[in-house]
């Protein structure tokens, strides 16, 4: 689990093709990589990759092909947006995340508005019924609130300081995003459905 609390923008800097998907090397930059081992979960622009080897301030993780077909950003070198899994005793900043991808919007605007910047994405139909006004929702592996939602189209307002701290900053017009609906919208569906 993660909390959509962005610690530090890493940089894919090598993509290995492998025989389903491929294996990224990516450098953690302030990330720090001292409790991290072999297994541990980081979220990768929202994707939750295991850790399968660590050298120095560089790990490597593989992508596999059902990852690959569900999300965006992976696939070419760049800056991620890092964070590690939670442990019990840390501060839930944002909200809960899997980092468990639901699926990829695309970026209709990116407004600049005094020093913040008002970001309206269109969601997929399937997931637009999980987006809701002042809600939670994750993109690129940050959590953030919606402040309006009309069909499959919502908007957010981002602040300098996320601007600033995560890869949101490089969003335009067409981008492709990896959205995570609220996992409590998404129990909540499952289980009305099933009273039926």
């Amino acid at each position: 689990m993660f909390s959509g609390i962005v610690a530090a923008v890493g940089r894919i800097t090598q993509i290995t093709p492998r025989p389903v998907g491929f294996r990224l090397a990516v450098d953690a930059g302030a990330l720090g990589l001292d409790d991290v081992g072999l297994g541990d979960s980081i979220a990768c622009n929202g994707v939750c990759l295991t850790v399968v080897e660590v050298q120095g301030n560089t790990f490597m993780v593989d992508v596999s092909g059902e990852t690959v077909s569900c999300t965006a950003g992976l696939g070419q070198t760049g800056e991620i947006n890092l964070e590690k899994a939670l442990r019990v005793s840390d501060r839930l900043g944002g909200h809960l995340v899997s980092g468990h991808v639901d699926g990829v919007g695309e970026v209709l605007r990116f407004d600049l508005i005094g020093d913040n910047r008002l970001l309206e994405i269109r969601a997929p139909q399937a997931l637009a019924r999980y987006v809701a006004r002042k809600g939670s929702i994750t993109v690129n592996g940050c959590s953030l609130t919606t402040n309006d939602v009309v069909d499959d189209r919502f908007t957010i307002n981002l602040i300098p300081h996320t601007l600033e701290v995560t890869t949101l900053k490089h969003l335009q017009p067409g981008s492709q995003v990896n959205l995570e609906v609220d996992l409590i919208a998404r129990y909540c569906e499952r289980l009305l459905s099933a009273e039926r």
